[in-house]
C-alpha cells in the first residue's frame, strides 16, 4: 500500500504546505475513527495480516505489535481511535499543556523530500489539557482499547522554569485518568528552557513532583497507578545522559523515549537556515546510538521506546535490536503512508519468523 500511497496520493499532498497536509491527515484520520463501522472492519482486517505478530508486554501493559505513533500527529486527541486500524499497536497523543497555546507563528513545519526529513518548530500548539481530557472522557477507557493509549505532557509556554513542576502537575492531574501511560517531554526545542529540564537538579525536582501524585492517586479507591515514562534529546552528552539515567532510577520510571528531534544540522541541513527541531532520516543513526547506550547503561532493564529516523523496516529492527522495547514513528509517516506502521509490523513479523 505503501507504493499506491507514494505514486497517487503523496505529490498532492506534498503541493501544500507541510502544516495543511498535516491537518489533512488529522482530519481523515479523525473521520475514520468516527465511522466506528468501517473502522471496525479495516482493524479486523488490518488485524489479520498481523495475526502471527507476537504480544510485547512492556510497563504492565500489552502491546499487540511493537509499532507507534509517535506524540506530535495527534495533539488534541482527536483521530488516535482509528490507529488500531492503521497497523499501529500503540499511540501516544499530544504533547499536550496545561494552558493552551497557538505555537509558534507560521510557517513552521518544512519537508525535505529528498532527505526524507523534516524540520519543525511547532511549539506545543495544543487545546490545552482541560479540553484533551473533556475529549478523552467521551473516548474508549483504559481496558476497553484495542491498543494503549500514551498521553504525552509538556511545559506551557506561559511557565516560568522554576513554576514547571506545578505546570505538569495540573496536566497530571487532569489526563491520568484516561492514559494507559503519560510521558514527560523535556525534551522538544520550541519551547524556550524547555530542555533546562533535563538538567539534573530540575529533572530530580520534576521526577519527584510527578511520581509523588502518582502514589497518592493510585491510594485512592478505583484508582491506578499510571506508568511513567521520560522523553530525551538526542542532543545530550554520555554524561548528560547517565545523570538522566541516575534520576529515572531513583524515581523508578516505568521507561524512556530516545528520541525527540534534534537541533543539529549534519550534511544538507548545514545549509538549510531554519531553526526548529530535525526529524526523520539524518537522526537515524543518533537515536539509534543512544538506544543501545541506555540499553548497556542499565543492562537492558529499562524499557525502552526508540524512535527518531525510522524510515523502513531495517532502521525499525535496527532499533529493536540495539534494545528498544517498541518503536515510534511520525516523520516515516509522512514519507510512507497512512499504513506504514502496519508495513513495518509485517516486516518485523516475517523478520522474527526467519531467525
Amino acid at each position: 500500500m505503501g507504493h499506491y500511497y507514494e505514486t497517487l496520493f503523496r505529490p498532492s499532498l506534498f503541493r501544500l504546505d507541510s502544516e495543511a497536509a498535516h491537518e489533512r491527515g488529522v482530519n481523515a484520520m479523525a473521520l475514520l475513527a468516527a465511522l466506528a463501522p468501517l473502522r471496525w472492519a479495516l482493524e479486523r482486517w488490518t488485524r489479520s495480516g498481523l495475526s502471527g505478530t507476537r504480544p510485547i508486554e512492556a510497563f504492565g501493559l500489552r502491546f499487540p505489535n511493537a509499532v507507534g505513533l509517535a506524540a506530535g500527529f495527534d495533539k488534541n486527541a482527536r483521530a488516535w481511535p482509528a490507529a488500531a486500524a492503521m497497523g499501529f499497536g500503540h499511540v501516544e497523543i499530544g504533547t499536550v499543556t496545561a494552558h493552551a497555546q497557538p505555537g509558534n507563528p507560521r510557517p513552521r513545519m518544512f519537508r525535505y523530500p529528498e532527505q526524507e526529513a523534516v524540520i519543525n518548530r511547532m511549539g506545543f500548539n495544543n487545546e490545552g489539557s482541560a479540553a484533551v481530557a473533556e475529549r478523552l472522557a467521551g473516548q474508549a477507557q483504559p481496558g476497553s482499547r484495542a491498543i494503549p493509549l500514551g498521553v504525552n505532557l509538556g511545559k506551557s509556554k506561559v511557565t516560568e522554569i522554576e513554576q514547571a513542576a506545578e505546570d505538569y502537575l495540573i496536566s497530571f492531574g487532569r489526563l491520568a485518568d484516561f492514559a494507559d501511560y503519560l510521558v514527560l517531554n523535556v525534551s522538544s526545542p520550541n519551547t524556550p528552557n524547555l530542555r533546562q529540564l533535563q538538567d539534573e537538579s530540575r529533572l530530580r525536582e520534576l521526577l519527584a513532583a510527578v511520581t509523588q501524585a502518582n502514589r497518592t492517586r493510585a491510594a485512592l479507591p478505583g484508582k491506578r497507578r499510571v506508568p511513567v515514562l521520560l522523553k530525551i534529546a538526542p542532543d545530550l552528552s554520555w554524561p548528560q545522559i547517565d545523570a538522566v539515567l541516575g534520576v529515572i532510577a531513583e524515581f523508578g520510571l516505568d521507561g524512556i523515549i530516545a528520541t525527540n528531534t534534534t537541533l543539529a544540522r549534519p550534511g544538507f541541513f548545514a545549509g538549510v537556515n531554519e531553526t526548529g527541531g530535525l526529524s526523520g532520516a539524518p537522526l537515524t543513526e543518533r537515536s539509534t546510538e543512544i538506544v543501545g547506550y541506555i540499553s548497556r547503561a542499565t543492562s537492558g532493564k529499562l524499557p525502552i521506546i526508540g524512535v527518531g529516523g525510522i524510515v523502513d523496516i531495517e532502521s525499525a529492527a535496527r532499533k529493536l535490536d540495539a534494545g528498544a522495547t517498541l518503536v515510534q514513528v511520525y516523520t516515516g509517516m509522512i514519507y510512507r503512508g497512512p499504513f506504514f506502521a502496519a508495513e513495518l509490523a509485517r516486516g518485523l513479523m516475517e523478520r522474527q519468523r526467519q531467525r
